[in-house]
């Protein structure tokens, strides 16, 4: 990575052969959604010493040889465009994207989200009740999905991506061929069979271009993505044969509903049979619903509720680090033991304890809807060797990475 010489992932091959190209298509051999807690919920780790801290994350495939979702590269293609640009992330792409398309109601800001009386305010489904939810207002990772808009906008944006980079007037905002680069396949996705009432979604080919899915429907090339903030997720899918484009902006974190109004508007213009999008994906909706609880509750009747721990409580208090992350402190006050990550204020909890030598991290945030197994591995000696996380529920978001930490004790001073 020449641009950024100070730049390092875990291998130095990789680090040596990483290209920006690298950075925007989810190949480099880090796993899905490695190195969000960095960032997500927000922390206080600036992006610099994020991106320093990705050295220490193993990679989990060989270089270019999987595909794998990643937000943190972004990041680092943020500070790709700082360094040669001289403009932070935000000031380039305000100015030399959102300005000359035209994107006056836009902003590039995590932390504009909630500005101004217009602007829809985000809601989620909380222990069972769709909620108001507070917004992300973390700008460290702008460069991951910082940019806020409104149809008017998105329509002036996708107009410019389906006409070949030119905006209004006629003058180019990009190349055509730089468009034609945006939309070609770079890594291949797995292709699978979709759930029997979306079975009009089977593909022949999938995979990720520049900052775009690519796949086929219907006969045609599509070429899409979607986004999700708390509160907030939204789907852009664009025909090129067709020169059509369609942008749904919710605020209710449903991606069955940005699925179902993507695919009845798709189907309209390409002359398909009318189907009840809706209806499908509320059926699979309820199906993977009933998954989860079923998963939820095979851990609870597999809980040994008999079992204590193997030592008092006061026992597992105490400094823990993990080389990428950092440190996660364990407190002992009135015969409880709690839980705090140092630079993500959000994550702090009770431990309860489940069985064993395992408890679980229940968050006062209960936005975060991402409760966690922590499980202490102990020494012959009986003194704690190690701490592992994991996820209680599987419809815990992918960007709580807990199960890629690996604390240790921190030496007692």
């Amino acid at each position: 990575m020449r641009y950024l010489p100070w730049f390092q992932l875990a291998d130095p091959y990789v680090t040596r052969e990483l290209s920006v190209r690298d950075l925007l298509v989810h190949r480099s051999g880090l796993g899905l959604g490695a190195g969000d807690l960095l960032w997500w919920p927000p922390s206080t780790y600036n992006r610099k010493e994020i991106a320093r801290r990705l050295r220490h994350i193993p990679l989990v495939t060989s270089f270019r040889s999987a595909y794998a979702y990643d937000n943190v590269l972004y990041l680092i293609a943020g500070e790709v465009i700082e360094t040669i640009s001289g403009q932070t992330w935000e000031d380039f792409v305000a100015s030399r994207i959102l300005a000359k398309v035209g994107m006056a109601g836009s902003n590039v800001r995590h932390s504009e989200a909630g500005g101004g009386a217009n602007v829809a305010s985000p809601h989620a489904p909380i222990e069972g009740t769709v909620r108001p939810v507070a917004p992300f207002a973390s700008d460290n990772t702008n460069p991951a999905g910082g940019i806020n808009s409104n149809a008017d906008d998105m329509a002036k944006w996708m107009i410019v991506q389906l006409d070949s980079g030119r905006v209004a007037g006629g003058t180019r905002l990009i190349s055509e061929r730089t468009t034609r680069q945006l939309w070609t396949l770079v890594t291949p996705m797995p292709i699978g069979n979709p759930a029997p009432e979306l079975a009009a979604l089977r593909s022949n080919f999938r995979g990720y271009a520049l900052g775009f899915e690519v796949r086929d429907y219907r006969g045609r090339k599509v070429v899409t993505h979607t986004g999700g903030l708390p509160g907030y997720v939204s789907k852009v899918a664009m025909v090129p044969e067709l020169k059509l484009g369609v942008a749904v902006l919710t605020n209710q974190e449903s991606g069955a509903a940005f699925e179902a109004m993507t695919y009845r508007i798709l189907d309209h213009y390409l002359g398909a049979a009318a189907y009840d999008w809706v209806a499908a994906y509320k059926k699979v909706r309820a199906r993977v619903d009933s998954m989860t609880a079923v998963a939820e509750q095979r851990a609870v009747t597999a809980r040994d509720a008999s079992s204590r721990p193997s030592l008092a409580l006061a026992k597992y208090a105490g400094i823990y680090r993990d080389a990428w992350y950092g440190e996660v402190v364990i407190t002992h006050e009135s015969g409880k033991l709690a839980i705090r990550f140092a630079a993500t204020p959000s994550f702090a909890g009770d431990l309860e304890h489940w069985q064993h030598d395992t408890f679980v991290a229940r968050w006062k945030d209960r936005e975060l809807r991402a409760d966690a197994f922590v499980t202490f591995a102990l020494k012959p000696d009986g003194s704690i060797d190690q701490v592992k996380m994991q996820a209680v529920s599987p419809a815990t978001d992918f960007s709580f990475d807990f199960h890629d930490l690996l604390l240790k004790p921190a030496p007692r001073q």
